[in-house]
């Protein structure tokens, strides 16, 4: 019999009952961890985006793109408050004389801080 081409490229069948199977198998894949933003990453690219989410799936490369893109996120946000807050003279004097204003201007910066970096990195 001849082989089939999955067959000449070193692929194998195994056989359940009357049917014979590829043995599909993802790739080893370093272990990658993410977070939140990773997270939300993967939740739009499943919900939007599903041919690049099943090819990112399939050629195992989906893990370190999301770490990748959590990490990006992370640096984006923490450069962004930290500019932000100096542009808006949040200080270490503020903090210290009233500590109810500093919460809620830096959760106000955090909070428009995320909302940039989710349109550019997390959207696209």
């Amino acid at each position: 019999m001849e082989q089939s081409l999955y067959e000449r490229n070193g692929g194998t069948y195994t056989q359940y009952g009357d049917v014979l199977l590829p043995d599909l198998l993802l790739p080893q894949a370093k272990e990658y961890h993410y977070g939140k933003y990773g997270r939300m990453r993967q939740r739009y690219l499943k919900e939007h985006r599903v041919s690049l989410y099943y090819s990112l799936l399939t050629s195992g490369k989906l893990a370190k793109h999301l770490s990748e893109i959590d990490d990006e996120c992370k640096e984006k946000m923490d450069t962004l408050v930290t500019a932000m807050a100096k542009q808006e003279g949040i200080t270490e004097t503020l903090k210290a004389n009233n500590q109810m204003e500093w919460v809620r201007r830096m959760n106000s910066i955090r909070n428009r801080a995320e909302e940039v970096a989710l349109n550019d990195i997390i959207y696209v």
